[in-house]
């Protein structure tokens, strides 16, 4: 275990680093896009929030729960606080928007040992490994197996790890981002209205039930990262160099 001094000098050595690359590689290009995304969202929410601090709120809450837990959780507050799709699908998709354009040239530079992260070196090796798993799946199909990964609801096929194989697959970032946004756009809309109509559904039943939905949807999340964890312990499989 690294003394706290070293790990400390260790990320402001990774964070110069980056920003000398910021303006001189695509991927610190997208990366400041998504910074400034973000900014943007930021800005928007305060200017909200004296118009409407429970839409502010809400915004808020789903924006923390979808990079906690999940879109399903995210929307599902969203639907359960009575808003419709005009609110919840927007921010869903600009939080994981915000998501891939910073992740994808962190794990880029990480990958090619030209920034390391030690404080996030542990969530950047998972996806590698999640990536190299699924990639030989995705690279019979190319360009519409990597937009069905990320479409489909299954464990660890969302755009995160979309982005890493999409790049271990040698494609461009310009359509790498392209298919897996696009992948992650229409996944979002398929769960907005399956969410939309169970939380309908259990509105009619009571109060309680849209409630006892999240609470289920997020003891689910909890498991699946438990048991992924055990079942893909933070190490390089065979045949992979460190």
């Amino acid at each position: 275990m690294n003394p706290p001094d070293d790990t400390e000098n260790r990320n402001r050595s990774a964070y110069q680093a980056l920003l000398t690359r910021l303006f001189v590689t695509a991927e610190g290009r997208i990366f400041v896009a998504g910074l400034g995304i973000a900014l943007a969202g930021l800005i928007a929410m305060g200017a909200v929030a004296p118009w409407s601090p429970k839409v502010s709120s809400i915004i808020g809450a789903m924006a923390f729960t979808n990079i906690a837990f999940g879109r399903a959780v995210s929307m599902s507050i969203g639907y359960a606080a009575g808003y419709s799709h005009w609110l919840v699908i927007p921010v869903n998709m600009i939080v994981e928007t915000v998501l891939v354009l910073l992740f994808y040239p962190l794990f880029v530079f990480s990958l090619n040992k030209l920034v390391v992260f030690p404080a996030i070196e542990t969530l950047l090796e998972r996806t590698r490994l999640a990536a190299i798993e699924h990639e030989g799946k995705v690279k019979r199909y190319g360009i519409a197996g990597l937009f069905v990964f990320v479409w489909f609801p299954f464990w660890m096929t969302g755009p995160v790890v979309g982005c890493a194989i999409g790049y271990l697959l040698g494609f461009s970032a310009r359509l790498n981002l392209a298919v897996v946004l696009a992948g992650t756009y229409v996944a979002m809309v398929a769960w907005a209205i399956f969410l939309f109509d169970l939380q309908q559904r259990a509105a009619d039943i009571g109060p309680w039930a849209p409630l006892l939905i999240i609470a289920g949807i997020i003891v689910v999340v909890v498991i699946g990262v438990l048991l992924n964890r055990r079942r893909r312990p933070n190490r390089n499989p065979p045949g992979q160099n460190q």
